[in-house]
């Protein structure tokens, strides 16, 4: 007999939910192996659908010659008939995220899980006191001050006294943990949280206390290069960790399993330490087996599930009554394509907490506190801690989630505020579109709250919080927000594919993508690049600032351990690209550089709010540099409108 979770995870990966592969359990109802078969049959079918039904036989040149976006979603809802039936989706964005649609912004760089809707910090900022102004309609605001929900004070604290003990915490405090908890289908049975300024933080901190001397290894399971992993790797070399990574097959970047499963079962025990694992690449939307994660437990390994890069409602395919990771990382945003600040969270398992060993190096930066704040609060000189995962600095850096969470109503104390400095562990360097600092909003009371509540709360200073983008996540639930993903990613990248420059001997291909292609089991992430019609890659920086123009959010970063068959020999010189790393010296405070390779590309993430004309427009921008001119064009466009020569 198996348990109703295993029952639902098995359930989600029978309609294709799974992350990834996840060992399958007698189905009492299935006839030998008809379920399994058609699984496979329908998988087929979709991609030869993809390929079939959009665009079929048809290369487009030039972007004029673009088909309009109505015609565009009529053909995409005859390929995918079901995406009809994620309109709840849509009726969400135009109620609770209206911003999107009026300001024309495409959002594609956000990652983690969102906390808060747009419409409730519109209705707190004008139910808060404010300076008075002349009267007028309810309009977009674009205002970085905005009320806070609470705030975020740095604790002086070991990691291991605050898993043996947890502290004094407040209300406010536990509220918000129990529903990230209860979000992330987490038992607080088995599992410890702890509250961290950002993702780097998080695996730092873990870095800094995880027994090297005794488990030699650490093993890290990228495909692009992660800021975050990167302080993880630094902190733990200092502490004598032996780094070891997985590397990625040419050119469908595949997990190389042969040589991952040859250090997973080595049978040193030595040999074995911390895997940081995640099921999913953020960059190119590779998928990688559960079974990973078992067999490095079953090897003696300690596993530490990065779940930044899932989706909403991922964690519940995961399936913890199966898959126990020692240790898992999330992080949380406030408000998706408004503030993308927030915190991140490391969940540590009770019955591995043991193994951590007190440092004396490590003084426990980056362990935070939530404390409620006061309506007048504001930030407008203080720059709190705030990132978001992508790779969008020039040297290829993750700009890293570190982001906040709760919902549910949760009574918040009025005390007074506590302003402080950031003192982040690792370079966060992320557009903020204009937002300079924080923006924690503290809502107002429901509406549908009985008044006697309302009044109860007021007279002891409380109000009443919940988070309605959590709240939405699971209202849709993971069978719609899988479904809508599938099916617009891998448009998405058919269409990419469809472009191609004119007068060209071959057809030559517009955009490369990078990782897997038209996939039923890709994650809602696609890498690629852009190519002149000389064949010369266009700089993915370049391509970014040039979507920013056209209100478009993309990322960018570096793709690497990538392993070339003899076959790929030859290509392997014209892709890979020479980069250079800053690392610390020997001698005094010199520094020296580490020469390395890879791939930069620009990436794109979709989200549960992420619509078809999205994608349209990502498509219609890519598809302006068939135009050979183009880029010269928006330089002289920009130099118009600004008066002043920016180097694009």
């Amino acid at each position: 007999m198996y348990s109703p979770c295993v029952r639902e995870a098995s359930e989600a990966c029978f309609h294709g939910c799974c992350l990834a592969s996840l060992p399958r359990f007698p189905d009492p109802h299935a006839t030998d192996q008809k379920q399994l078969s058609s699984v496979a049959l329908s998988r087929y079918n979709f991609a030869i659908t993809t390929v079939a039904s959009l665009f079929p036989n048809t290369q487009f040149t030039n972007h004029e010659s673009l088909p309009p976006l109505d015609e565009s979603f009529s053909k995409f809802n005859e390929a995918y008939p079901q995406y009809s039936n994620t309109e709840r989706a849509d009726q969400v964005r135009a109620q609770e995220y209206y911003h999107l649609s009026m300001s024309n912004h495409v959002c594609l760089d956000y990652i983690g899980h969102g906390l808060f809707s747009y419409s409730q910090q519109q209705n707190h900022h004008m139910a808060a006191p404010a300076a008075p102004s002349s009267s007028s309609a309810p309009s977009l605001q674009f205002s970085p001050l905005e009320q806070p929900f609470f705030e975020i004070s740095y604790k002086s604290v070991n990691l291991n006294s605050q898993l043996l003990y947890g502290g004094e915490e407040s209300e406010l405090e536990t509220k918000i943990r129990k529903r990230i908890m209860g979000f992330m289908n987490i038992s607080e049975e088995d599992y410890s949280m702890v509250f961290t300024a950002n993702q780097s933080s998080a695996f730092k901190l873990l870095a800094d206390f995880y027994p090297f001397q005794s488990n030699q290894n650490l093993l890290t399971v990228y495909d692009y290069e992660n800021e975050a992993v990167g302080a993880m790797i630094c902190a733990s070399k200092k502490r004598g960790a032996r780094v070891l990574s997985a590397e990625f097959s040419w050119p469908d970047l595949r997990i190389h399993s042969e040589k991952l499963r040859k250090i997973v079962l080595s049978k040193r025990k030595r040999r074995r330490g911390l895997i940081v694992f995640p099921l999913q690449s953020r960059m190119t939307g590779a998928r990688y087996s559960y079974l990973w994660m078992s067999m490095a437990q079953e090897n003696g390994w300690h596993v530490l599930l990065d779940a930044c890069a899932l989706g909403p409602k991922d964690m519940e395919t995961l399936g913890l009554s199966l898959f126990r990771p020692d240790f898992l990382i999330c992080s949380f945003f406030k408000v998706f394509g408004k503030n993308p600040s927030g915190f991140a969270c490391l969940f540590v398992k009770k019955s591995s907490a043991s193994i951590l060993k007190d440092s004396t190096t490590a003084i426990s930066m980056g362990i935070v506190s939530l404390l409620p704040a006061t309506r007048s609060s504001q930030f407008p000189d203080e720059s709190v801690s705030s990132d978001i995962e992508t790779e969008q600095t020039s040297n290829y850096k993750d700009n890293l989630a570190a982001e906040s969470s709760l919902s549910g109503p949760l009574p918040v104390q009025r005390i007074s505020n506590e302003t402080f400095k950031s003192h982040e562990i690792s370079d966060v360097s992320f557009r903020q579109k204009g937002l300079s600092c924080s923006e924690i909003v503290e809502l107002e009371m429901p509406l549908d709250i009985p008044q006697s509540l309302n009044k109860d709360n007021s007279a002891h200073g409380y109000s009443e919080i919940e988070c309605r983008g959590l709240d939405h996540a699971d209202s849709l639930g993971l069978i719609l927000i899988s479904l809508r993903a599938r099916f617009l990613i891998n448009w998405l990248v058919n269409a990419l594919m469809s472009l191609r420059h004119p007068h060209s001997d071959n057809g030559l291909p517009l955009v490369r993508i990078y990782g897997p292609n038209i996939s039923f089991d890709r994650g809602p992430a696609v890498a690629f690049n852009v190519f002149d019609w000389k064949g010369e890659k266009v700089e993915p920086t370049l391509v970014q600032k040039l979507a920013d123009r056209s209100n478009i959010s993309l990322s960018h970063g570096l793709l690497q351990h990538i392993w070339f068959s003899d076959k790929y020999e030859e290509e392997k010189e014209k892709i890979l690209e020479l980069k250079t790393s800053e690392v610390e010296g020997t001698l005094g405070n010199k520094k020296r550089y580490k020469p390395g390779s890879g791939i930069p590309v620009v990436s794109a993430a979709l989200g549960l709010l992420t619509n078809f004309e999205d994608m349209y427009k990502i498509w219609a921008f890519v598809s302006r540099f068939l135009d050979a001119d183009f880029v010269e064009k928006e330089r002289w466009r920009y130099v118009a409108l600004n008066q002043k020569t920016v180097e694009v």
